[in-house]
């Protein structure tokens, strides 16, 4: 993407948030991600969210995330829009990367500084730092996980930042959702950042979601994600009911260390998590291979396990 206008224009629809692969030494598996990539392309997904907080990046160096921004724009070849995460705990950090995404023709996706006590003004006042720095715009990130929770109120004063195009927003409260539809719908485009729960946020006129669990189920949220774009609300009902006791798995062990392992099951390379997370338990992992048999028994999931 070329600038803010082709960015807005673009920024839609339903998002792969691609897991990063370690391999065994802990490096990133490069040939891995731009496999994962290539089948979320194949498949007809809207773009890519790379780096995120399910692509654990608060555990990766800076020159790291630099690669990982330049091996993924080298792959995708603005075949598709890309999220790529800039956010980070040291704002020189998250400066440097906002303006590299920018320049590589990606979207950067930008979190408040995750510190104590910081105030709504003072979250504004960095939120007008980093919008400029990007010459594709900034995407406002509410991700309550960090321990800050942007109101609807403040989201309505971001939505005035020139260089702001939309918002991942975390905070699925129905109230919340309701009253950001509403008020900012229109102005930005609007991402629910959870795929355990999009069927609301999409109703209330949402532009997209971008989904962690795509990753191990692609062909079952795209389907549950297009039957919501067409108006065909019973139908996402019950695709999305046919992988409820995946989410509850997720729910139980987390994020993105079930969905690595459902990748595993499939025969997808998701590699291993790097620490502090661990890989899921062996009872978690049976529960799991029961719950992928069940979805690859029934024709309307589109799932398969690895022979």
């Amino acid at each position: 993407m070329k600038d803010i206008n082709e960015c807005r224009e673009r920024l839609r629809g339903i998002f792969n948030i691609t897991v990063t692969p370690f391999d065994a030494t802990g490096a990133i598996d490069f040939a891995a991600l731009h496999e994962n990539i290539e089948r979320v392309i194949g498949l007809g997904y809207d773009g890519i969210l790379i780096g995120g907080t399910y692509g654990e990046f608060p555990v990766m160096s800076l020159a790291e995330r630099r690669e990982l921004f330049h091996q993924v724009m080298d792959c995708v070849q603005d075949r598709i829009p890309v999220m790529l995460c800039s956010a980070s705990s040291d704002p020189r950090d998250a400066r440097e990367l906002t303006t590299l995404a920018g320049d590589l023709g990606g979207l950067p996706m930008v979190t408040a500084p995750y510190v104590s006590e910081i105030t709504d003004a003072q979250i504004l006042a960095y939120f007008k730092e980093m919008a400029p720095l990007s010459k594709t715009g900034i995407l406002v990130y509410n991700a309550p996980g960090i321990g800050i929770t942007l109101s609807p109120a403040l989201l309505e004063q971001l939505a005035d930042v020139a260089g702001v195009v939309g918002i991942k927003q975390g905070d699925l409260n129905p109230t919340a959702i309701d009253q950001i539809a509403n008020r900012l719908r229109g102005r930005l485009r609007l991402f629910c950042a959870s795929d355990l729960a999009f069927l609301g946020p999409m109703m209330a006129g949402f532009d997209g979601i971008s989904t962690t669990n795509s990753g191990a189920l692609p062909e079952l949220v795209l389907a549950t994600f297009r039957a919501v774009e067409k108006g065909d609300a019973a139908t996402a009902r019950d695709l999305h009911q046919l992988w409820y006791d995946y989410r509850a798995l997720a729910r139980q062990h987390g994020q993105p260390q079930l969905v690595k392992a459902a990748m595993a099951l499939r025969g997808f390379n998701g590699g291993r998590v790097r620490a502090p997370l661990l890989p899921i338990s062996a009872d978690a992992q049976a529960q799991l291979a029961s719950v992928m048999r069940k979805l690859a028994s029934d024709a309307r999931t589109g799932v398969s396990l690895a022979d």
